[in-house]
């Protein structure tokens, strides 16, 4: 097919647009490289530096293709600056989503793939969510991206668009042949974070709140690989392809780790103690957030390959040697 893909140069972006484009997928990148790397397309794909928000181009862009599909990852994701800027959040993660939704209608596109997140579901009283769980959103991110889903369900009520809304839980690592991974200027997640403090280009990492009701009084995710969330997508593609009809799906493991078990691991793996620090919690931080993902793999037929820390962190540590390599001076 034909695909045009939002914020393909980023690090979820680009890894999908590889197994896209090694699945035999055309992909056109729209990326305004604010937050995404060129050369993060790897097999040269299309680039369009574009911004979501200059529809006229964008319409342009959709006349010229003739795209079969959209998948959409172009946005803002930090939780803390969402909670500090708020409308930064809902215009880009909402409002430019609604504009390329739009884009879609006009030009007969419809098959939309849409990245949201776990975010939306809070803190959970019992720390895991499934797709009927309540939304309850602690942050502007995670409600920006509710309401996109909800913007979704009622315009393919009254459109022919089907969509598959992905629920991402805490993505990390890297290509396990190490030619693409996260390299977010400023990080704020955990693993990144972690190795970028055991390469050196941290003097320390922070733990932010000692004191949930968790065993080690620290914050439980679901780490899940990017390969697996990656391929969650060409499984998407696949269903709507083949007359799927829209739906939502989390998008992780079904289990969790600390964030100190996350830390040691990544110090057995580096074999650095580098310093760790404590902190109060962070803004819009949920205590235990995990998913029940029966419904991907039942629906799309879901098999991860990589549910294991020990190589979620690996491959994430040799993508941050690798970065350092490229910037000794660090």
């Amino acid at each position: 097919m034909k695909l045009l893909v939002t914020g393909g140069a980023g690090y979820i972006g680009s890894h999908v647009t590889r197994q896209l484009s090694e699945a035999g997928h055309t992909v056109v990148v729209l990326d305004n490289l604010k937050a995404g790397y060129g050369d993060a397309l790897i097999y040269d794909e299309k680039l369009v530096s574009i911004d979501l928000a200059d529809l006229e181009k964008l319409d342009a862009l959709f006349q010229a293709e003739q795209f079969d599909a959209v998948l959409h990852f172009a946005a803002f994701q930090t939780v803390s600056e969402s909670v500090t800027h708020p409308i930064k959040y809902f215009r880009n993660n909402t409002c430019n989503t609604l504009g390329l939704v739009e884009t879609c209608l006009a030009n007969n596109v419809h098959r939309f793939i849409f990245s949201s997140t776990a975010a939306i579901y809070g803190s959970p009283v019992s720390g895991q969510a499934d797709e009927l769980s309540s939304p309850a959103p602690l942050n502007p991110y995670g409600q920006s991206k509710l309401l996109t889903e909800m913007m979704l369900e009622d315009i393919v009520k009254a459109h022919p668009l089907k969509y598959v809304a992905l629920r991402y839980f805490n993505v990390a690592g890297a290509d396990p042949e190490c030619r693409m991974g996260q390299r977010t200027r400023n990080a704020t997640h955990l693993i990144k974070v972690a190795c970028e403090t055991a390469t050196g280009q941290r003097s320390h990492m922070e733990i932010y709140g000692t004191d949930y009701n968790t065993p080690d009084r620290t914050a439980i995710r679901d780490y899940i690989h990017i390969e697996d969330l990656s391929r969650a997508h060409l499984d998407a593609l696949t269903y709507l392809e083949n007359g799927g009809e829209s739906t939502l799906l989390n998008v992780g493991y079904g289990h969790g780790y600390s964030v100190k078990e996350v830390i040691e691991e990544v110090q057995r793996a580096s074999g650095v103690a580098f310093t760790v620090k404590e902190a109060g919690r962070r803004a819009g931080d949920a205590e235990q957030l995990i998913a029940v993902c029966d419904k991907i793999k039942a629906v799309l037929g879901w098999k991860p390959q990589f549910d294991n820390l020990s190589e979620i962190v690996s491959h994430a540590y040799r993508w941050e040697m690798k970065l350092k390599e490229l910037k000794p001076d660090s």
